[in-house]
């Protein structure tokens, strides 16, 4: 694999990039306590967005790719608008935010922390819609599956658990915890994603 593209404007280190639906910009959030986009074509960063007061962990961008979001030890989340250079909704976690993911229709943010649980934030609403819990211990990483049902999580906790995020799911939504994978410094597990045929991961 030979090196395309050196993109380099941050500042610190880089804690998670995305690509835009489109597969023609790329989002990064980084511990500078900012975010890029970047032109992928040009090789240049087109915009930066600015509001975090601590480390910016995790992003992702929605199928429509003005929208993104994002997580930070400051224990917000966050809703950007790419068009935008400022965030256009804060919302507020007791604790710092170590992952974040849009639902399928992105009128949601799914966040986890080191508190463990994962949140469903309603963005019309700017509450909590529905919160999630099973792990034991700081959740690295969230994934939506491709057809939008179901939602993959890692954990520091050494599992990778399923989430049944459909509307009308039962209460118990855990749908299955993969144990095995080992989340320490020698076999750092801290992302996790599906494969484009569900339900491999």
């Amino acid at each position: 694999m030979r090196k395309h593209r050196l993109l380099t404007r941050h500042t610190g280190s880089i804690s998670q990039i995305c690509f835009t639906k489109d597969g023609t910009h790329l989002v990064s959030a980084s511990t500078d306590k900012s975010m890029a986009m970047w032109d992928l074509e040009a090789g240049v960063r087109v915009r930066r967005f600015k509001g975090h007061q601590s480390f910016v962990n995790s992003c992702d961008v929605s199928d429509n790719p003005t929208m993104i979001c994002s997580g930070s030890d400051d224990g917000t989340v966050r809703l950007w608008d790419s068009r935008r250079r400022h965030c256009v909704k804060t919302l507020n976690n007791k604790y710092q935010v170590t992952a974040v993911c849009f639902n399928e229709k992105a009128d949601s943010i799914m966040s986890g922390g080191i508190d463990n649980h994962i949140k469903s934030w309603d963005l019309k609403h700017g509450e909590v819609s529905l919160e999630m819990k099973g792990h034991c211990d700081t959740i690295s990483c969230l994934s939506l599956s491709p057809d939008g049902n179901f939602l993959l999580s890692n954990s520091m906790d050494n599992t990778v658990r399923m989430w049944d995020v459909r509307p009308f799911a039962p209460a118990n939504r855990c749908l299955k915890a993969f144990v095995g994978a080992q989340h320490n410094f020698e076999k750092n597990l801290i992302r996790c994603c599906w494969s484009p045929q569900v339900p491999r991961l």
